[in-house]
């Protein structure tokens, strides 16, 4: 990772608008961590709703190719007015790594709307085995919006994004970005043949 450049915690922390480029190539990977399925569910009075769920063959192996166009590592969610209303969003994320074991895997989602910060979510797991299959489960506890915020979210299709860091041992090796329309209409993911993994 010699010619890969440092990027740590407190440098994304410090971010106040989302990131106009990917931070680090798809090279950075060390660790060939390789997401494998996603789920995204809404958690509300002790039931759960499924709102999208994704999985990939797992013999395709991590994608670690700079060659490629940024389109394998940017997603667009079309999750409609209602997603706004959930108090609480739960995730399942399947992964594999390689041979080199995983200190301080840490996971900060910022999201934003336009140039604002509405949220960042930080979440941390200490220790991944090598060579193993892992699911991370992950809780988010929905902000409270202003309503006049919300509104404009709403009428605002896409204009509501994330940037999805991952960091082993303080350092960035994967960086995601994705796009979020909650006006009306089905729900659907926009992406090329395949939606990426987050």
């Amino acid at each position: 990772m010699a010619d890969v450049p440092v990027v740590t915690v407190d440098d994304v922390l410090t971010l106040g608008v989302p990131t106009d480029r990917f931070l680090v190539p798809l090279s950075a990977n060390a660790y060939k961590i390789d997401f494998l399925a996603f789920k995204i569910r809404a958690v509300q009075d002790g039931h759960e709703t499924c709102l999208f769920e994704i999985s990939k063959d797992p013999d395709d192996g991590p994608e670690l190719d700079d060659t490629i166009g940024d389109d394998a590592r940017m997603i667009k969610y079309h999750f409609g007015p209602r997603f706004l209303d959930f108090p609480t969003i739960g995730t399942n994320l399947e992964f594999t790594i390689g041979e080199i074991p995983l200190h301080n895997f840490r996971m900060i989602e910022r999201h934003y709307f336009g140039d604002q910060l509405i949220k960042c979510y930080d979440f941390t797991l200490p220790f991944v085995i090598p060579n193993t299959r892992n699911t991370w489960e992950v809780i988010y506890t929905m902000p409270e919006m202003d309503p006049a915020l919300k509104q404009a979210i709403i009428e605002n299709p896409y204009a509501t994004c994330s940037d999805s860091f991952y960091f082993v041992e303080d350092r960035l090796v994967m960086h995601n970005k994705a796009w979020y329309d909650y006006s009306e209409g089905p729900g659907m993911v926009e992406s090329r043949e395949e939606a990426p993994m987050p």
